[in-house]
Protein backbone atom coordinates (compact mmCIF):
# COMPACT_ATOMS: atom_id res chain seq x y z
CA UNK A 1 0.00 0.00 0.00
CA UNK A 2 0.82 4.05 -0.61
CA UNK A 3 0.27 6.77 2.03
CA UNK A 4 -2.40 7.71 -0.02
CA UNK A 5 -4.26 4.07 0.06
CA UNK A 6 -3.96 4.06 3.55
CA UNK A 7 -5.38 7.75 3.69
CA UNK A 8 -8.31 6.62 1.49
CA UNK A 9 -8.83 3.52 3.67
CA UNK A 10 -9.12 5.62 6.69
CA UNK A 11 -11.61 7.75 5.05
CA UNK A 12 -13.98 4.87 4.37
CA UNK A 13 -13.52 3.00 7.80
CA UNK A 14 -13.87 6.38 9.15
CA UNK A 15 -17.38 6.99 7.17
CA UNK A 16 -18.99 3.81 7.54
CA UNK A 17 -18.51 3.88 11.12
CA UNK A 18 -19.58 7.21 11.37
CA UNK A 19 -22.69 7.78 14.17
CA UNK A 20 -24.54 10.11 11.85
CA UNK A 21 -27.00 9.56 9.29
CA UNK A 22 -24.77 9.45 5.91
CA UNK A 23 -26.39 11.97 4.42
CA UNK A 24 -25.36 14.45 6.93
CA UNK A 25 -22.08 13.37 5.54
CA UNK A 26 -22.80 13.72 2.26
CA UNK A 27 -24.10 17.20 2.89
CA UNK A 28 -20.82 17.90 4.45
CA UNK A 29 -18.92 16.90 1.34
CA UNK A 30 -21.36 19.01 -0.88
CA UNK A 31 -21.08 22.05 1.17
CA UNK A 32 -17.43 21.98 1.19
CA UNK A 33 -17.86 22.05 -2.94
CA UNK A 34 -20.25 24.77 -3.02
CA UNK A 35 -18.15 27.01 -0.35
CA UNK A 36 -15.01 26.41 -3.10
CA UNK A 37 -16.96 27.29 -5.86
CA UNK A 38 -18.65 30.42 -3.95
CA UNK A 39 -14.89 31.59 -3.29
CA UNK A 40 -13.12 34.72 -5.24
CA UNK A 41 -10.08 33.56 -6.99
CA UNK A 42 -7.72 34.76 -4.84
CA UNK A 43 -8.65 32.75 -1.84
CA UNK A 44 -9.39 30.03 -3.39
CA UNK A 45 -5.50 28.65 -3.62
CA UNK A 46 -5.59 28.53 0.49
CA UNK A 47 -8.75 26.02 0.63
CA UNK A 48 -8.43 22.52 1.67
CA UNK A 49 -9.62 20.60 -1.34
CA UNK A 50 -8.88 17.28 0.38
CA UNK A 51 -12.68 18.37 2.38
CA UNK A 52 -14.71 17.30 -1.41
CA UNK A 53 -14.10 13.73 -0.32
CA UNK A 54 -12.99 13.79 3.19
CA UNK A 55 -15.28 14.72 5.94
CA UNK A 56 -12.51 14.67 8.85
CA UNK A 57 -10.47 17.65 8.62
CA UNK A 58 -8.48 16.38 11.19
CA UNK A 59 -6.88 13.51 9.29
CA UNK A 60 -4.60 14.11 6.89
CA UNK A 61 -1.41 13.14 5.17
CA UNK A 62 1.51 15.93 6.48
CA UNK A 63 4.07 14.50 4.68
CA UNK A 64 3.79 12.63 1.37
CA UNK A 65 5.84 10.45 -0.25
CA UNK A 66 3.99 9.73 -3.52
CA UNK A 67 4.35 5.78 -4.76
CA UNK A 68 6.48 4.87 -1.94
CA UNK A 69 4.95 1.27 -1.11
CA UNK A 70 4.64 1.03 2.59
CA UNK A 71 5.77 -2.52 4.76
CA UNK A 72 6.78 -1.00 7.91
CA UNK A 73 4.94 1.76 10.22
CA UNK A 74 5.36 3.49 13.87
CA UNK A 75 2.22 4.72 15.00
CA UNK A 76 1.10 6.16 18.80
CA UNK A 77 -1.59 7.77 20.17
CA UNK A 78 0.66 11.36 19.87
CA UNK A 79 3.95 11.83 18.11
CA UNK A 80 6.52 14.34 18.26
CA UNK A 81 10.22 14.68 17.61
CA UNK A 82 11.40 12.08 20.07
CA UNK A 83 8.71 9.52 18.32
CA UNK A 84 10.54 10.65 14.96
CA UNK A 85 13.92 10.35 15.85
CA UNK A 86 12.80 6.73 16.81
CA UNK A 87 11.20 6.50 13.19
CA UNK A 88 14.39 7.17 11.62
CA UNK A 89 16.39 4.49 13.95
CA UNK A 90 13.94 1.78 13.25
CA UNK A 91 14.13 2.82 9.39
CA UNK A 92 9.97 2.65 8.63
CA UNK A 93 8.14 3.73 6.01
CA UNK A 94 5.56 6.01 7.62
CA UNK A 95 4.89 7.32 10.76
CA UNK A 96 0.98 7.59 12.18
CA UNK A 97 -0.27 9.94 15.14
CA UNK A 98 -3.47 9.57 16.28
CA UNK A 99 -4.02 12.54 17.69
CA UNK A 100 -3.88 15.66 15.16
CA UNK A 101 -0.36 17.42 14.16
CA UNK A 102 0.22 19.90 11.73
CA UNK A 103 -2.71 21.43 9.45
CA UNK A 104 -5.04 18.54 11.48
CA UNK A 105 -4.74 20.25 14.64
CA UNK A 106 -4.46 24.08 13.12
CA UNK A 107 -7.91 24.13 12.00
CA UNK A 108 -8.96 20.37 11.91
CA UNK A 109 -10.50 20.49 15.67
CA UNK A 110 -13.02 22.97 14.87
CA UNK A 111 -14.46 21.62 11.82
CA UNK A 112 -15.09 18.10 12.94
CA UNK A 113 -16.60 19.12 16.40
CA UNK A 114 -19.31 20.49 14.31
CA UNK A 115 -20.45 16.94 13.97
CA UNK A 116 -21.03 16.41 17.44
CA UNK A 117 -25.20 18.27 16.85
CA UNK A 118 -25.88 15.78 14.57
CA UNK A 119 -24.97 13.06 16.61
CA UNK A 120 -26.71 14.73 19.63
CA UNK A 121 -30.12 14.94 17.26
CA UNK A 122 -30.14 11.40 16.22
CA UNK A 123 -30.31 11.28 20.11
CA UNK A 124 -33.50 13.34 20.33
CA UNK A 125 -31.40 16.75 21.28
CA UNK A 126 -32.92 19.88 19.48
CA UNK A 127 -30.58 20.17 16.35
CA UNK A 128 -31.35 24.03 16.62
CA UNK A 129 -30.28 23.62 19.93
CA UNK A 130 -27.61 21.37 19.90
CA UNK A 131 -25.85 23.51 16.89
CA UNK A 132 -26.14 26.67 19.05
CA UNK A 133 -23.98 24.74 22.15
CA UNK A 134 -21.66 23.20 20.01
CA UNK A 135 -20.82 26.63 18.16
CA UNK A 136 -20.24 28.14 21.41
CA UNK A 137 -17.72 25.17 22.11
CA UNK A 138 -15.78 25.32 18.87
CA UNK A 139 -14.83 29.00 19.35
CA UNK A 140 -13.39 28.23 23.27
CA UNK A 141 -11.46 24.77 21.30
CA UNK A 142 -10.18 26.79 18.36
CA UNK A 143 -9.13 30.34 20.59
CA UNK A 144 -7.01 27.51 22.78
CA UNK A 145 -5.72 25.34 19.82
CA UNK A 146 -4.45 28.68 17.62
CA UNK A 147 -1.55 29.86 19.56
CA UNK A 148 0.16 26.10 19.24
CA UNK A 149 3.41 25.33 17.56
CA UNK A 150 1.19 23.19 14.87
CA UNK A 151 4.23 21.71 12.33
CA UNK A 152 6.91 21.71 15.12
CA UNK A 153 6.42 17.75 14.77
CA UNK A 154 6.13 17.81 11.04
CA UNK A 155 9.38 19.76 10.45
CA UNK A 156 11.17 17.05 11.94
CA UNK A 157 9.88 14.02 9.76
CA UNK A 158 10.62 16.81 6.81
CA UNK A 159 14.08 17.09 7.62
CA UNK A 160 14.47 13.13 8.41
CA UNK A 161 12.73 12.46 5.20
CA UNK A 162 9.88 10.33 6.49
CA UNK A 163 6.24 10.17 5.80
CA UNK A 164 4.25 11.26 8.42
CA UNK A 165 -0.12 11.31 8.74
CA UNK A 166 -2.32 11.25 11.53
CA UNK A 167 -5.64 9.51 11.86
CA UNK A 168 -8.09 11.19 14.50
CA UNK A 169 -11.82 11.32 14.53
CA UNK A 170 -11.74 8.55 12.19
CA UNK A 171 -10.25 6.07 14.60
CA UNK A 172 -12.42 7.68 17.17
CA UNK A 173 -15.48 6.98 15.01
CA UNK A 174 -14.53 2.95 14.66
CA UNK A 175 -14.29 3.00 18.21
CA UNK A 176 -18.23 5.28 19.30
CA UNK A 177 -19.25 2.84 16.97
CA UNK A 178 -17.84 -0.50 18.44
CA UNK A 179 -18.72 0.69 21.48
CA UNK A 180 -22.25 1.37 20.93
CA UNK A 181 -22.92 -1.93 19.40
CA UNK A 182 -21.15 -3.35 22.52
CA UNK A 183 -23.35 -1.62 25.09
CA UNK A 184 -26.42 -2.70 22.65
CA UNK A 185 -25.48 -6.18 23.21
CA UNK A 186 -24.31 -5.97 26.97
CA UNK A 187 -27.43 -4.51 28.13
CA UNK A 188 -26.02 -3.70 31.42
CA UNK A 189 -28.65 -2.96 33.82
CA UNK A 190 -26.40 -0.35 36.41
CA UNK A 191 -23.58 1.69 36.24
CA UNK A 192 -21.57 -0.77 38.37
CA UNK A 193 -22.55 -3.48 35.17
CA UNK A 194 -22.02 -1.02 32.82
CA UNK A 195 -18.16 -0.66 34.09
CA UNK A 196 -17.54 -4.32 34.49
CA UNK A 197 -18.70 -4.55 31.28
CA UNK A 198 -15.89 -2.23 29.67
CA UNK A 199 -13.72 -4.77 31.64
CA UNK A 200 -14.30 -6.99 29.00
CA UNK A 201 -12.87 -4.91 25.80
CA UNK A 202 -8.86 -5.55 26.66
CA UNK A 203 -7.80 -2.18 25.99
CA UNK A 204 -9.89 -0.93 29.54
CA UNK A 205 -9.03 -4.07 30.77
CA UNK A 206 -4.71 -3.65 30.47
CA UNK A 207 -5.25 0.05 31.19
CA UNK A 208 -7.04 -0.83 34.21
CA UNK A 209 -4.29 -2.83 35.16
CA UNK A 210 -1.57 -0.24 34.13
CA UNK A 211 -3.39 2.17 36.47
CA UNK A 212 -5.77 4.17 34.51
CA UNK A 213 -8.94 2.10 33.80
CA UNK A 214 -12.59 2.66 33.31
CA UNK A 215 -14.01 4.62 36.49
CA UNK A 216 -17.76 6.72 37.21
CA UNK A 217 -16.97 10.14 37.28
CA UNK A 218 -21.05 11.06 37.86
CA UNK A 219 -23.35 8.71 39.67
CA UNK A 220 -23.34 5.57 42.02
CA UNK A 221 -23.03 1.62 40.92
CA UNK A 222 -26.18 0.67 41.77
CA UNK A 223 -27.55 3.98 40.09
CA UNK A 224 -29.96 2.52 36.54
CA UNK A 225 -28.54 3.40 33.70
CA UNK A 226 -31.09 4.29 31.56
CA UNK A 227 -30.87 5.44 27.57
CA UNK A 228 -27.00 5.04 27.07
CA UNK A 229 -25.53 7.87 25.11
CA UNK A 230 -22.28 7.40 23.19
CA UNK A 231 -21.68 10.96 22.78
CA UNK A 232 -18.80 11.76 24.03
CA UNK A 233 -15.97 9.08 21.87
CA UNK A 234 -15.86 10.80 19.14
CA UNK A 235 -16.18 14.63 17.29
CA UNK A 236 -12.86 16.11 17.91
CA UNK A 237 -13.03 16.84 21.64
CA UNK A 238 -15.43 17.59 24.65
CA UNK A 239 -18.11 19.24 23.50
CA UNK A 240 -20.54 22.03 25.65
CA UNK A 241 -20.59 21.64 28.99
CA UNK A 242 -24.37 23.29 28.91
CA UNK A 243 -25.38 20.02 26.78
CA UNK A 244 -25.93 17.54 29.82
CA UNK A 245 -29.21 19.04 30.64
CA UNK A 246 -30.55 19.08 27.18
CA UNK A 247 -29.60 15.38 26.91
CA UNK A 248 -31.49 14.63 30.24
CA UNK A 249 -34.74 16.32 28.96
CA UNK A 250 -34.38 13.74 25.99
CA UNK A 251 -34.09 10.78 28.30
CA UNK A 252 -30.58 9.93 28.21
CA UNK A 253 -29.69 8.84 31.56
CA UNK A 254 -25.73 8.03 31.41
CA UNK A 255 -23.38 8.94 28.84
CA UNK A 256 -19.61 7.43 28.37
CA UNK A 257 -16.73 9.61 27.60
CA UNK A 258 -13.30 9.33 26.64
CA UNK A 259 -12.11 12.16 29.50
CA UNK A 260 -14.13 14.88 31.40
CA UNK A 261 -13.08 18.02 32.66
CA UNK A 262 -14.22 19.68 35.83
CA UNK A 263 -16.82 21.73 34.32
CA UNK A 264 -18.18 19.22 32.81
CA UNK A 265 -18.59 17.06 35.51
CA UNK A 266 -20.45 19.62 37.67
CA UNK A 267 -23.11 20.01 34.52
CA UNK A 268 -23.85 16.37 34.40
CA UNK A 269 -23.92 16.05 37.92
CA UNK A 270 -26.30 19.06 37.95
CA UNK A 271 -28.24 17.18 35.34
CA UNK A 272 -28.24 13.77 37.21
CA UNK A 273 -26.48 12.19 33.97
CA UNK A 274 -24.25 9.23 34.75
CA UNK A 275 -21.02 9.48 33.10
CA UNK A 276 -18.38 6.84 33.25
CA UNK A 277 -15.03 7.66 31.89
CA UNK A 278 -13.52 4.90 29.57
CA UNK A 279 -10.68 6.25 29.65
CA UNK A 280 -8.76 8.58 26.54
CA UNK A 281 -5.94 6.90 25.98
CA UNK A 282 -7.42 3.18 25.89
CA UNK A 283 -10.40 4.58 23.92
CA UNK A 284 -8.10 5.84 21.42
CA UNK A 285 -6.17 2.48 21.26
CA UNK A 286 -9.56 0.73 20.50
CA UNK A 287 -10.28 2.75 17.49
CA UNK A 288 -6.58 2.63 16.43
CA UNK A 289 -6.13 -0.92 16.88
CA UNK A 290 -9.71 -1.33 14.90
CA UNK A 291 -7.71 0.26 11.87
CA UNK A 292 -4.14 -0.58 12.27
CA UNK A 293 -5.57 -4.32 12.21
CA UNK A 294 -6.94 -3.47 8.43
CA UNK A 295 -3.35 -2.41 7.87
CA UNK A 296 -1.34 -5.48 9.16
CA UNK A 297 -3.81 -8.06 7.26
CA UNK A 298 -2.71 -6.37 4.35
CA UNK A 299 0.95 -7.26 5.05
CA UNK A 300 2.16 -4.18 6.70
CA UNK A 301 4.69 -4.66 9.82
CA UNK A 302 3.03 -2.21 12.69
CA UNK A 303 5.36 -0.96 15.85
CA UNK A 304 3.57 0.85 18.56
CA UNK A 305 4.83 3.43 20.35
CA UNK A 306 3.54 6.30 22.47
CA UNK A 307 0.99 5.05 24.87
CA UNK A 308 -0.53 3.05 22.21
CA UNK A 309 -1.95 -0.16 23.59
CA UNK A 310 -1.90 -2.42 20.77
CA UNK A 311 -4.60 -5.44 20.87
CA UNK A 312 -4.93 -7.69 17.75
CA UNK A 313 -8.26 -8.79 16.86
CA UNK A 314 -9.42 -11.61 14.21
CA UNK A 315 -10.06 -10.90 11.17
Amino acid sequence: MTIEQIYKLSIELGIKADLRNKEDIKRVLSDAKKEYQDLPKSEKEYFDKDKFFNPYSDTRIQIDKPNKKIKKILTGIDIDSAEILLADKLKVDLIIAHHPVGKSLADGLEDVMKMQADILADYGVPINIAEKLIEKRITEVSQKVKPANHYQSVDTAKLLNIGLMNTHTVCDNLAAKFLKEFFEKEKPYNVEEALHCLLKIPEYKQAKKMGFGPFVIVGSPKHRLGKIAITEITGGTEGSKQIYEKMAQVGIGTTIAMHLSEEHRQEAEKANINVIVAGHISSDSLGMNLFLDKLEQKGIEIIPCSGLIRVKRKK
